[in-house]
């Protein structure tokens, strides 16, 4: 099987580099890394410990553990206490779970019509969310306890939201339709 990295190196940034009018190979946008943050409300260490399996199940990767900077007495948050958990993913590992997210987890998304075109954040990185952490097929679903969602943000090199979105079609990101006004 071909992965997702060769495949880039080979058909898909020559594709890119004609598709965007560059004339140098370097020019050409590529991923950079894949941030997956998970937070979570409750402060009971059993909720945190599986969040951080969970994450390490999905990613392959050991997650850091995210503290609060300050307290919040609204939140009943103090500072320094657990508030999450964060993976960041880069090279072969990122190529690996962007074909995993794309090909397996994405389609199993209950009436799943695309992911929003609304994620770009006018530098070239797209965010999305996740409501549910079972679309991934390594994790059980008899297993979990806590259903938890997880933000995922896609960095690339490209400076440009139309450089960044020509770069994730490409490479397979399922794109909601837009809409058209008759």
């Amino acid at each position: 099987m071909i992965i997702l990295q060769e495949q880039y190196k080979t058909t898909i940034r020559p594709a890119l580099q004609k598709a965007l009018g560059l004339k140098n190979h370097m020019e050409v946008p590529l991923l950079e890394k894949i941030v997956i943050n998970v937070g979570i409300k409750s402060v009971d260490k059993d909720v945190l410990k599986d969040v951080v399996e969970n994450l390490r199940k999905i990613t392959g990767q050991a997650p850091v553990v995210t503290k609060a900077k300050k307290s919040i007495s609204n939140f009943k948050l103090r500072e320094g206490m657990d508030i999450g958990a964060k993976v960041t993913l880069r090279g072969e590992r990122m190529y690996d779970f962007f074909a995993r997210l794309v090909n397996a987890a994405l389609p199993l998304i209950r009436d799943f019509r695309g992911l929003p075109r609304t994620g770009f954040d006018g530098k070239g990185n797209y965010n999305f969310g996740i409501q549910d952490q079972t679309i991934f097929p390594e994790i059980d679903p008899d297993d979990v306890k806590r259903v938890h969602g997880m933000d995922i943000a896609i960095v690339t090199s490209s400076g440009t939201d139309e450089g960044a979105k020509v770069l994730l079609k490409h490479l397979g990101m399922p794109f909601a339709e837009e809409k058209r006004e008759e």
